[in-house]
C-alpha cells in the first residue's frame, strides 16, 4: 500500500512566470502526487481560493495573487533520485547546451524522458536531481526511450509555454539519422501516410499507416550515406506523431536497424553481428529560436560511440 502524508494549508504568492497560467494547471504542477481528481473537487467545492475569494478551474492567474490551497492528502514522494548513481552523475556529460532559460541535452538511447510504467525515473527526474535549484524543469518534448539524441527541457513555465508555441507552429526544426535497410529510393524524399496509434492491453504503443482513421502524418528524407548493407537517411519530421519516422520508413520498405517494433529481423540481426545493440536512430540537430535572445539557436548532438563504430563497419558505395 501506497504511504502517504497530509500537506497542510499552503499560501501561494503567484511569481511573473505563472502569470496568465490557469489555476487547475497551475495546482496539477504544482501539487505532484495529488490525484487530478482531487484537485478538481476541491476547486470545485471552493476550497480553492485566490485573494480569499471561490475561482473557477479555468481562472487566470494575475500578478500578486495569494492561492489558499486546502490541506491534501498526497502519496509520500518516492525516494529522490541519487545524484551519486552513475547514470544520473552521466548526464551531466551529456548537456550540448545550458543557460538560465533551458537545457538542451544529448539523451542515451535505453533512458526513458520520464518515470513510470515500472521505471523509478527517467531523463526529467535525473536532471530535477542534479539541478535542484531549478525548481520548474519540464520536457518541451519527448524522444522514444531507444531513441538518443537532442532533447530540449525548458526551466520557466514562459519559456515552456514560448517553445510549445513554436511547436504547434512547426518552426522548431528537428532533424533525425537512421541506418534503414536496402538502397533508399533517392525519388522517395517525402513520406506523406496518415498514422494510427493503438495502445495494445499491455500498455504498449504500436503505431499503423491507417488511411481511413489516422492522423495526417508527412517525414521528409534525404540520403546521406548508401553502404551495401544499407542506407543512412536525414529525417525530417514535419508532423510530430508517435514512432512516426520508424512507421513512416518500415512502410515504404526501409525498415531501422535493430527497431525491435517495426523492424526487419534479418537485416537487424546483420547489424548485431557488426556490434550494433540498439535503434539507430538518433536525434542529430534541433534548431529554434531562443525565447528571450530571440536569435536562432541551432545545436547538435554526436553519435554514440556505438552508433560511430557501426557505421565504420559498413562497406560504402
Amino acid at each position: 500500500m501506497t504511504d502517504e502524508i497530509r500537506l497542510p494549508i499552503q499560501m501561494l504568492e503567484i511569481e511573473d512566470d505563472f502569470i496568465g497560467q490557469r489555476i487547475d494547471n497551475f495546482l496539477l504542477a504544482r501539487l505532484r502526487g495529488v490525484p487530478k481528481s482531487v484537485i478538481y473537487r476541491v476547486l470545485r467545492k471552493g476550497e480553492v481560493r485566490v485573494n480569499k475569494k471561490r475561482v473557477k478551474p479555468e481562472y487566470k492567474l494575475q500578478q500578486a495573487d495569494v492561492v489558499r490551497v486546502p490541506p491534501l492528502t498526497v502519496a509520500a514522494e518516492p525516494d529522490r533520485v541519487s545524484v551519486k548513481l552513475s547514470l544520473v552523475s552521466e548526464l551531466e556529460s551529456h548537456i550540448l547546451f545550458e543557460d538560465n532559460d533551458l537545457i538542451v541535452l544529448n539523451k542515451p538511447s535505453g533512458m526513458a524522458v520520464h518515470g513510470g510504467s515500472g521505471l523509478k525515473f527517467g531523463v526529467i527526474e535525473a536532471l530535477r536531481a542534479l539541478r535542484p535549484v531549478a525548481k520548474n524543469l519540464e520536457l518541451v518534448h519527448r524522444l522514444d526511450r531507444d531513441t538518443s539524441g537532442c532533447l530540449l527541457i525548458a526551466k520557466k513555465r514562459s519559456v515552456l509555454t514560448h517553445l510549445h508555441a513554436q511547436l504547434r507552429d512547426k518552426t522548431v526544426e528537428k532533424k533525425y539519422w537512421a541506418l534503414v535497410s536496402g538502397d533508399w529510393d533517392s525519388k522517395v524524399r517525402s513520406v506523406i501516410e496518415p498514422l494510427r496509434k493503438n495502445t495494445l492491453q499491455s500498455g504498449e504503443r504500436v503505431v499503423k499507416v491507417d488511411a481511413i482513421n489516422g492522423k495526417p502524418s508527412e517525414t521528409r528524407f534525404r540520403i546521406l550515406q548508401r553502404y551495401s548493407e544499407g542506407t543512412l537517411v536525414e529525417a525530417f519530421p514535419v508532423t510530430g506523431r508517435t514512432h512516426q519516422i520508424r512507421v513512416h520508413a518500415a512502410c515504404k520498405g526501409h525498415p531501422i536497424a535493430c527497431d525491435d517494433k517495426y523492424g526487419d529481423n534479418a537485416f537487424s540481426s546483420q547489424m548485431q553481428q557488426l556490434g550494433l545493440n540498439r535503434l539507430f536512430l538518433h536525434a542529430k540537430s534541433l534548431s529554434f529560436m531562443h525565447p528571450n535572445t530571440q536569435t536562432t539557436l541551432r545545436v547538435e548532438a554526436p553519435l554514440d560511440l556505438q552508433l560511430e563504430k557501426a557505421l565504420t563497419k559498413l562497406t560504402r558505395k
